[in-house]
C-alpha cells in the first residue's frame, strides 16, 4: 500500500524523503498463488520472496502490540453485511493531477491536495478525505502481485487511492500518524481486456524506469479506474510499510477492473534502482498478510454464491 509527497530532479524537494517512503510503500510477500515452473511450492515461494528484495522490505517487520495490521485475507462468508454503511462519495477534480514518479518501490501519481476538490466522503467514514495521491503493488509474474487476498485469491495487481482526514488534520503527515487519519480504497487488477484509461499511465512509464525520476501527467481523473460496481468490504487497519502505523480505514472494493496481460508487463520495465546503479526489475513491492485479530470486516452488500473472480 500507500502515500507520500514530492521527490524528483534536483528542482523538487527531496528533504524527508526516506521518512516520507517509509509511511508509505509495502513490504515483499511471499506469494500465496505459486509459478507454474516445475519445483516445489516452498522452494519456489522462497526463491520469489528473495528476488529483488529492497532493503526497506528487508527491515520491515511486525509491530510491537499491534492488532490491527493490513494487509490482510478477507474471507467473503466471514465477512459481516452492515446496512449502515452508506455508499461511497467520490469526487476527483483531474486538473488536481500533478506528475507521476518512480519512488524506488513502485509508481505513484501525485495529487495537488491543497483544497477540497479531490477526495472522498460517505462510506465507512465519518469526515471528508482528500486524495493524495495513488499507487499500484504487482508481482514478477501475473499469478500473484495484489496485498490483499479475498478467499486466499491473489489477483496480478491491487492499486491503492491514498486519501487523509481533512477535518481532524492540518496535514498529510499529521494525518499519517493519527487516529482515523487515513482512508484507502483498494481495487484488484485482474487479467481481461485492455484498459483505456491505465494506458494512458502506461505511455509514460519509460520516462520514469530509474528511482528518482518523474513525468508530468495529467489532467488526469482517477475515478477512471475504479470498478462500475461500488460494494466494497472495509475494515481498520494499518500502513503497509514502516512505522507501519494503525491509522488506515480500509475501503476494499468488490469487483476488479480488467487490465491487459501486456500493460501489466510494462509495469515490471520499471527499475528499483536509479540511473547508474546495478538495474534491479521492480517486482513484487508488496507485504505479507496479517493476521485478522479480533477485527471485523464489514461489507457494504450482502454475501451470495457469486464470487469476485468469476
Amino acid at each position: 500500500m500507500l502515500r507520500t509527497l514530492m521527490l524528483g530532479r534536483s528542482h523538487l524537494k527531496t528533504s524527508g524523503f526516506p521518512a516520507v517512503v517509509r509511511q508509505v510503500w509495502g513490504t515483499l510477500r511471499q506469494p500465496l498463488r505459486r509459478p507454474e515452473r516445475p519445483c516445489s511450492q516452498v522452494s519456489c515461494a522462497q526463491k520469489n520472496r528473495r528476488d529483488g528484495l529492497h532493503p526497506l522490505w528487508k527491515s520491515a517487520g511486525s509491530v510491537p502490540g499491534g492488532s490491527r495490521q493490513s494487509p490482510i485475507n478477507i474471507r467473503w462468508r466471514d465477512s459481516v453485511y452492515d446496512p449502515g454503511l452508506q455508499p461511497l462519495r467520490i469526487s476527483y477534480d483531474a486538473a488536481a493531477c500533478l506528475h507521476v514518479w518512480n519512488t524506488g518501490y513502485l509508481f505513484q501519481v501525485e495529487f495537488d491536495d491543497a483544497t477540497e476538490g479531490s477526495g472522498i466522503s460517505g462510506g465507512p467514514l465519518e469526515n471528508h478525505y482528500r486524495l493524495k495521491q495513488f499507487h499500484f503493488h504487482w508481482g514478477a509474474a501475473n499469478e500473484w502481485g495484489s496485498e490483499h487476498t479475498v478467499d486466499d485469491h491473489v489477483y496480478p495487481a491491487e492499486l491503492h487511492l491514498v486519501h487523509w482526514n481533512s477535518v481532524k488534520y492540518r496535514n498529510y503527515k499529521e494525518a499519517v500518524m493519527g487516529e482515523n487519519g487515513l482512508a484507502v480504497i483498494g481495487v484488484f487488477l485482474k487479467l481481461g481486456a485492455h484498459h483505456k484509461a491505465l494506458q494512458t499511465l502506461v505511455e509514460v512509464l519509460p520516462e520514469i524506469k530509474h528511482k528518482d525520476t518523474w513525468a508530468a501527467v495529467g489532467p488526469f481523473e482517477p475515478s477512471c479506474l475504479l470498478p462500475t460496481c461500488r460494494d466494497y468490504w472495509t475494515y481498520p487497519g494499518s500502513l503497509t510499510t514502516p512505522p507501519l502505523t494503525e491509522s488506515v480505514t480500509w475501503i476494499i472494493l468488490k469487483k476488479p477492473i480488467e487490465v491487459a496481460a501486456s500493460q501489466l508487463a510494462e509495469f515490471r520495465t520499471l527499475l528499483f534502482s536509479a540511473l547508474g546503479e546495478e538495474e534491479r526489475m521492480m517486482v513484487n513491492n508488496y507485504r505479507p498478510l496479517q493476521p485478522l485479530m479480533n477485527r471485523k470486516v464489514r461489507s457494504s452488500f450482502q454475501a451470495t454464491e457469486e464470487r469476485t473472480t468469476s
